[in-house]
C-alpha cells in the first residue's frame, strides 16, 4: 500500500458525522457580542441564518449526524482521493514525502459544495425559499448555485467586482446552475449604491459583498444568507476532508509531520486540519498545522486579534477574530479567495492558542509554485490553493536542507480551469508582489478602535 500514488476511500468510508473542534478547545472561545459587548444569543442571528443552522453555530457537541439526504449528494464526488505526489518530490530532490488531498474532483471544482449542500439543505428544511450570498473568486458562488439547485430553492450571489470582471466564466458556471449573479458593489442594494457613490471605480471586496446579501437577506422572512467561510457551522461540515484524509493515511500506514492549507476565511485549512489539531490537543500527534495566507492580504500574520464585524456596513454580530479592519479594501489580487479581511473565530482562536501557525507568501512565489505543481503533477491548481503548495515546496526544501524524510500533507482545495486569466496575467508578466506598508493597515485598522475588546487568553 505504501507504495500506491492514489490512495481512494469507498463509499462506505464517507464520513456519516462532522467533528466539531469547539467541543476540544482547552480554553473556550470569547462569544460573539454586540456593539456594547454585551454577549448576543441565537435569538439576534434568526433574522440572518436559519435556526437550525444557528444551533449547529453555537453547539460544542463533538460529534453532528450528517442528513441522509446531504449525504446522498456529497456521494457525487466523495470521499475524494489522496494523491502521494511523487513527481514533483522527484522534481524537488526532496526526502519529503508529499501527499494532497484533492477538492477539486466536486462538480464546482472545489471544497466549498461541502458546506454549500449542508446549507442549502438546512434553509429549504427551515421553510426557506430564496438564499443570498457573496462569492470571492466565484468558487463558493459556484458551489451555493450547484447546491441550491439540486436541493431546490433560489440562490442569488453578489461576486465581488474585480473577480466579477476578471473571471467571467465563473459568472456562466453560477448562471449554468440557475443563480442570479451580479457584480458588488451593485446599484441593488442601499450598501452597493453608498459604496459606488463614494468610489466608482472600486474593486470591491468581500466585506461589501457580505453587506449586498445580507442587506437582501433580512428584507425578505423567505430568504436567509449563507456564507461560505468564517463562521462555525461552516467549519463544521468542511472535517469531512479532515476525516478522510486520516483514513487514508493510516491505509498507506503514515503520520503527517507537516499538515497544509491555504486561509482566506479559514474554510479548506480548518477542513483538513480540525481533525488532526483534535489529535494535538490530545497529545497524540506533534505535527506542525500552518495555514499560508498573500502577502497582500495578512490577516492572521500582521492583524490583530479584535472583535470586528463580517462586513462593511457592520450588519453581523462582532466576532473574536484576527482581522484587518472591516473596512479593509484588499489590492486586486488573483486569488480573489483569500481577499476577506477577517478570519474565522475557531481558526483565530487554535493560533492564539499555539495549535497552528501562520505564513503570508508573496502572489509570485505562488504562481511559480503553482506551475511547478501542474508541470509535475498535471493538475492546474486555483491561485488560492497555489498558497498552500508554495508552503509545501518550502517546507520539502526544508526537509533538504536539513537531510530529514519529513511526511507533509496539503489541502488541494481547487482546480485552476476557471482562474486561467491569472495564469495568464503572469505568463505576460503583469502581476507583481504587494505588502500592505503600515500606513495602509493602519487606515484601515482605526475602524477597530472604538469596537469591545476580546478578553486576553488564560
Amino acid at each position: 500500500m505504501s507504495e500506491l500514488v492514489k490512495i481512494v476511500l469507498g463509499e462506505d468510508e464517507l464520513p456519516r458525522q462532522w467533528y466539531n473542534l469547539a467541543a476540544d478547545l482547552p480554553h473556550p472561545m470569547p462569544p460573539p457580542v454586540d456593539r456594547n459587548g454585551a454577549p448576543i444569543g441565537p435569538d439576534a442571528l434568526a433574522p440572518v441564518f436559519p435556526m437550525n443552522l444557528i444551533e449547529q453555530e453555537v453547539s460544542t457537541e463533538r460529534w453532528i449526524k450528517i442528513p441522509e439526504e446531504v449525504l446522498g449528494i456529497l456521494k457525487i464526488w466523495r470521499p475524494t482521493p489522496l494523491y502521494r505526489a511523487r513527481r514533483l518530490e522527484q522534481h524537488l530532490k526532496t526526502p519529503a514525502k508529499i501527499y494532497y488531498k484533492n477538492e477539486g474532483v466536486s462538480p464546482p471544482g472545489s471544497h466549498k459544495p461541502n458546506t454549500a449542500v449542508a446549507q442549502a439543505y438546512y434553509n429549504r428544511e427551515f421553510g426557506i425559499k430564496r438564499v443570498t450570498t457573496e462569492t470571492g473568486a466565484g468558487q463558493w458562488g459556484s458551489a451555493m448555485a450547484f447546491a441550491c439547485k439540486l436541493i431546490g430553492i433560489e440562490c442569488k450571489v453578489f461576486m465581488v467586482r474585480i473577480s466579477f470582471d476578471q473571471k467571467p466564466l465563473r459568472k456562466m458556471m453560477m448562471r449554468t446552475w440557475g443563480a442570479n449573479c451580479v457584480a458588488s458593489p451593485s446599484m441593488e442594494t442601499e450598501t452597493g449604491r453608498r459604496i459606488l457613490a463614494e468610489d466608482p471605480e472600486t474593486p470591491g471586496s468581500l466585506g461589501i459583498a457580505i453587506s449586498e446579501a445580507l442587506e437582501q437577506a433580512v428584507a425578505d422572512e423567505k430568504t436567509r444568507y449563507s456564507l461560505g467561510s468564517v463562521l462555525n457551522h461552516v467549519m463544521l461540515h468542511q472535517t469531512v476532508i479532515g476525516l478522510e484524509a486520516k483514513k487514508q493515511m493510516a491505509l498507506v500506514g503514515a503520520s503527517p509531520d507537516v499538515i497544509i492549507g491555504c486561509a482566506g476565511g479559514g474554510s479548506n485549512f480548518a477542513g483538513l486540519s480540525f481533525p488532526f489539531i483534535a489529535d494535538k490537543i490530545a497529545g497524540s500527534t506533534q505535527a506542525r498545522i500552518v495555514a499560508t495566507e498573500p502577502e497582500s492580504c495578512p490577516t492572521l500574520t500582521r492583524g490583530p486579534f479584535a472583535y470586528d464585524s463580517g462586513d462593511v456596513a457592520m450588519m453581523t454580530p462582532l466576532l473574536p477574530m484576527y482581522s484587518l479592519g472591516h473596512t479593509f479594501v484588499p489590492p486586486p489580487i488573483h486569488a480573489g479567495g483569500l481577499r476577506y479581511h477577517g478570519m474565522a473565530p475557531l481558526v483565530s482562536h487554535v493560533l492564539r492558542e499555539g495549535l497552528i501557525e501562520a505564513v503570508a507568501i508573496p502572489q509570485l512565489e505562488c504562481y511559480e509554485a503553482a506551475l511547478a505543481f501542474a508541470y509535475t503533477e498535471g493538475f492546474i491548481p486555483a491561485p488560492e490553493t497555489s498558497h498552500a503548495i508554495a508552503q509545501t515546496i518550502r517546507e520539502a526544501k526544508r526537509a533538504t536542507e536539513e537531510g530529514k524524510e519529513r511526511v507533509i500533507l496539503m489541502n488541494w482545495s481547487g482546480h485552476g480551469l476557471m482562474d486561467l486569466t491569472g495564469y495568464q496575467a503572469y505568463f505576460d508578466g503583469k502581476l507583481s508582489d504587494y505588502s500592505p506598508p503600515a500606513e495602509h493597515m493602519e487606515r484601515f485598522l482605526a475602524c477597530l478602535k472604538d469596537l469591545p475588546k476580546p478578553p486576553p487568553l488564560k
